[in-house]
């Protein structure tokens, strides 16, 4: 007996040839001829040192040990069975891992995609990194993760992009404001007031900015603050005013109120951005996927952008 000779290939040829009850059977459903069949089996039963089926006339008879190595056989085949529907799914994007990473406002939304995807797909294992622009940004640089959302992306040179929801920038104050009763407010009428703003680099506080340059005018106060829970709660305070992305507020936003400011809301959009230098693992690809597939059922429609499927078939091309 030497066992080291039995090959998969000789397992599945046995394991067809029982299940089909012929040689000629397993032939034809193996797309192999006759005498091929009956040949491997001859090398599987000199390999075990055994006889394993003999021929009656109802078809075949399996001995003894041949009944043992079919259980042994079907236990191996079912095993790379599995093997494979493993890696379909893989393919697939229905199984694996991957990050992917977004700044702070973005947290406002992407769970609503997060969510239903990660019932769709419970066999994918995703981490989620959370950061202000600059820390995201050094995550891009270090390539730390499959997929990035900024509301202004970095340079492209090595990345794609793709838009998937509109971001409107509005300007709030305490509703008990003075400008909260006006029915229009000119950039004039906010030169003096004190405005509540994130770090410098933020793309809120630059997209502002530029709009202020725009205008020709400069802010006589800014207060910085770390997030945007903390800006929402010092403006309904009476602290200052701000400009915030309008996905920040909840539905109902007591003690505040988006003022009818000319030339706003400020028109900007979130991206998926992925690094065209690195490979994408099946599991970031399904998710693409099933973003482009649903935008429109998770997300506001108002505001959805869908641009994903143009960046999928872009994708598609770098990887051929």
């Amino acid at each position: 007996m030497n066992l080291r000779h039995l090959t998969f290939r000789l397992l599945e040829v046995y394991v067809t040839v029982v299940k089909t009850g012929s040689v000629t059977a397993a032939a034809q459903r193996l797309h192999l001829t006759q005498p091929t069949v009956s040949q491997q089996l001859k090398r599987l039963s000199e390999s075990v040192g055994e006889p394993l089926l003999h021929h009656d006339r109802g078809g075949i008879e399996l001995t003894e040990a041949g009944r043992e190595l079919y259980r042994a056989a079907l236990d191996v085949t079912g095993r790379f069975e599995d093997f494979g529907d493993y890696l379909a799914e893989l393919g697939g994007g229905r199984r694996g891992r991957f990050s992917i990473a977004l700044v702070n406002t973005a947290q406002y939304v992407l769970p609503r995609l997060l969510g239903p995807f990660s019932q769709a797909y419970p066999e994918v294992d995703l981490t989620v990194e959370i950061g202000n622009r600059q820390q995201v940004l050094e995550r891009f640089e270090r390539q730390l993760d499959d997929i990035y959302v900024f509301s202004h992306p970095p340079s492209l040179e090595h990345a794609a992009a793709a838009r998937f929801l509109r971001n409107p920038l509005v300007m709030v104050a305490p509703e008990s404001h003075p400008l909260a009763a006006r029915a229009s407010v000119h950039v004039n009428d906010i030169l003096t007031e004190r405005f509540l703003l994130r770090e410098p680099g933020s793309a809120t506080r630059m997209l502002f900015e530029s709009w202020l340059q725009g205008q020709g005018v400069q802010l006589s106060g800014v207060l910085q603050m770390a997030s945007n829970e903390a800006i929402r709660v010092a403006v309904a305070s009476g602290m200052g005013l701000s400009v915030i992305s309008r996905h920040v507020l909840p539905v109902a936003h007591p003690g505040l109120v988006v003022l009818p400011m000319q030339g706003f809301p400020i028109q900007s959009h979130w991206h998926f951005i992925v690094r065209r230098d690195r490979r994408l693992p099946h599991a970031a690809l399904g998710f693409l996927e099933f973003v482009a597939r649903s935008l429109e059922s998770c997300l506001p429609p108002e505001y959805v952008c869908n641009e994903v499927e143009q960046l999928n078939k872009r994708l598609a091309e770098l990887a051929h």
